[in-house]
């Protein structure tokens, strides 16, 4: 049975293609593999950024902790386990401003903990989060796959680059593009998302 972590990180809820195709490539792919999914709605349920509570509580080792950062570490710890658990990860974002969302970022800033997910050897750091299958649903008003804007897509790039360091390389990405050029154009991208889906789940 399939674990698979959903993680959408859009406030605006049902609006959100971002979050409508993630959500749908998770159901399909749960449908298809008669899994389960854990899902994080970090744009209805904000995970906390770092504060100094939590960059102090992750340095330290449990016995060290005070109960606020006893407190602060166990919640950063779960996130962890949800991630490391997972057999496919599916994350879904919009393009804002050029990246992704500030909640997103702090669910990357929570899983991403020297020991648990990476790790430093001599040759250099190792990722720990192997063995998954990740999915990144991205929606932008403009277009950014290619052409003049690509420069500007600081989205997918930073993603890939994160999730690899932790070991999590085998990375699909859906795009929803080029959302605010009319709406032929918006119908056009919908449908491609549409099918792409289709086609990555049964290839799930």
């Amino acid at each position: 049975m399939s674990k698979i972590l959903l993680i959408t990180s859009s406030p605006r809820a049902e609006e959100s293609l971002s979050n409508k195709f993630a959500g749908d490539l998770a159901a399909k792919i749960k449908e298809q593999s008669n899994g389960s999914i854990t899902h994080l709605d970090l744009g209805q349920n904000p995970i906390p950024h770092l504060d100094q509570v939590t960059t102090s509580a992750i340095r330290k080792a449990p016995e060290q902790r005070d109960a606020q950062e006893a407190a602060a570490a166990e919640y950063s710890d779960k996130r962890v386990a949800e991630l490391m658990e997972a057999d496919t990860v599916i994350i879904g974002t919009g393009l804002i401003n050029f990246a992704i969302y500030s909640g997103l970022k702090s669910w990357i800033d929570n899983v991403a903990r020297a020991g648990m997910t990476f790790r430093y050897t001599e040759s250099g750091p190792v990722g720990l989060a192997t063995g998954k299958k990740v999915y990144i649903v991205l929606s932008s008003a403009g277009v950014y796959s290619e052409g003049p804007a690509a420069a500007m897509d600081h989205a997918v790039p930073y993603l890939k680059t994160v999730l690899g360091f932790l070991g999590l390389t085998d990375v699909e990405v859906i795009r929803i593009e080029g959302l605010a050029f009319g709406p032929e154009a918006a119908e056009k991208a919908i449908a491609s998302a549409t099918a792409k889906v289709e086609e990555l789940a049964k290839a799930a």
